[in-house]
C-alpha cells in the first residue's frame, strides 16, 4: 500500500471518531512546535546521590566520564577510585571524582518509505514518525549532545553527521519536511532504500552513540538482526515502532472502502478465518521485534497512529507529554 486515506464503511462515513483528523505530512513549523515538549524530555543520565565513578549513574552504556577532580576520602567512599598519587604525594587518602562526558552523538534514522504513507487513525505512519523524531532532536540538543540523522525514501537517502547547537536540529527537520520524502514516486521501488539505510547506520554510528531507529520495520530482510546486533556493541538502540491500528486488527465484520495510491478499493472483513490470520501476522511482526529488543542495548517503544509522540515518549523518558 501507498497512501490510504481514512477507512470508510461501505456507504457510511469515516470509521475513526468524528472531528479527528489524519494528517499526510509534516511541515518544518509543525516540527519546530515540538520543541518544548522535546526539551522536556530526560534522555540524560539519572542522578544519583552517592559517588562512585561519576556523579551519574548512567542508563546508557558507552557514555563516557572524564576525570575531574580529586578530594578527600570519605567512608563510603569506592576503594577502586582511590588516587594512590595524591595518597603518596601528600600522605592522606584521596578519591577521584569524575563527571559525565557529554556531547554524545544521538542519531536518529527516519523511515519514510511508501509503507509509511498509511494512516487510518490520527495520522500517517510517517507523520507520527517524523514527530517523535523531532521530540528527539530537541530532546538531543537541551541536553547538550551532538545531533545526527539519516532520512530515507525508497527513492531519497541524506545524512547530517552529529553536531552541536540548535542549528542541527533545524537542519535535521527542514531535511524531514522536505517535499521529496512526501510526494509520492512512480519509480519508486517499495522496501528498497531500509536495509541500505541500516548498514550505512552500521558506518556511520560512532562507539557510545544513542541511537533511534524510528520506522514500521516493515520489509526488512534477514541481515536487519546481524546490523542490530553490531550497532547495540558499541552503543544504545531504541527501535521507536511505528504501526496503524489498522494494521494491528482489522475493523468489525462488515464491507468497507479504503483509498490505495489513488483507487478505491472495497474488502470485505466478515471471514473469521481471514481476520484470525491477519493478527497473528501482526503479532508475529512484534514478535520479532520484540526479540530484537533483547539484545543487550536494544530497546522497544511502540507508537501507534492514534497516539501521541508526545506522550509515548514521555512514558519512557518523562517530561511533558503535551
Amino acid at each position: 500500500m501507498t497512501a490510504v486515506a481514512p477507512i470508510r464503511r461501505a456507504g457510511r462515513g469515516p470509521v475513526r471518531p468524528p472531528g479527528a483528523d489524519a494528517p499526510d505530512r509534516v511541515t518544518l513549523e509543525r516540527l519546530i512546535a515540538l520543541r518544548t515538549a522535546g526539551e522536556s524530555l530526560k534522555l540524560t543520565a539519572l542522578r544519583v546521590q552517592a559517588v562512585g565513578a561519576g556523579g551519574h549513574l548512567s542508563p546508557f552504556k558507552g557514555r563516557g566520564v572524564e576525570f575531574d577532580e580529586s578530594r578527600p576520602y570519605q567512608p563510603g567512599d569506592d576503594l577502586r577510585m582511590m588516587d594512590w598519587r595524591v595518597m603518596a604525594r601528600t600522605g592522606k587518602p584521596h578519591t577521584k571524582v569524575f563527571r559525565e562526558e557529554r556531547n554524545r552523538p544521538v542519531i536518529v534514522w527516519l523511515d519514510l518509505r511508501a509503507s509509511m504513507m498509511f494512516g487510518t487513525r490520527g495520522a500517517f505512519k510517517a507523520v507520527r514518525a517524523a514527530e517523535a523524531a523531532s521530540l528527539v532532536a530537541w530532546g538531543a540538543i537541551a541536553n547538550g549532545d551532538r545531533l545526527g540523522g539519516l532520512v530515507f525514501s525508497d527513492t531519497a537517502h541524506e545524512e547530517r553527521r552529529p553536531r552541536l547547537g540548535r542549528r542541527s536540529a533545524l537542519t535535521l527537520l527542514k531535511l524531514v519536511s522536505e517535499d521529496r520524502f512526501w510526494v509520492p514516486s512512480p519509480s519508486a521501488a517499495p522496501g528498497g532504500g531500509a536495509e541500505h539505510a541500516l548498514q550505512r547506520l552500521t558506518r556511520v554510528a560512532r562507539p557510545g552513540s544513542l541511537l533511534f531507529l524510528v520506522s514500521d520495520f516493515r520489509g526488512l530482510g534477514p541481515d536487519a538482526e546481524r546490523h542490530l546486533r553490531e550497532l547495540s556493541r558499541h552503543g544504545d538502540v531504541f527501535l521507536l515502532h511505528v504501526f496503524d491500528p489498522l494494521e494491528a486488527e482489522l475493523p468489525p465484520p462488515g464491507r468497507y472502502r479504503i483509498v490505495v495510491g489513488g483507487r478505491s478499493v472495497t474488502i470485505d472483513t466478515s471471514d473469521q478465518a481471514l481476520r484470525t490470520r491477519y493478527h497473528a501476522e501482526f503479532e508475529a511482526h512484534r514478535a520479532r521485534l520484540a526479540a530484537l529488543a533483547r539484545l543487550p542495548g536494544v530497546s522497544l517503544i511502540d507508537c501507534a497512529t492514534s497516539e501521541d509522540p508526545r506522550s509515548v515518549l514521555a512514558r519512557r523518558f518523562g517530561g511533558r507529554a503535551a
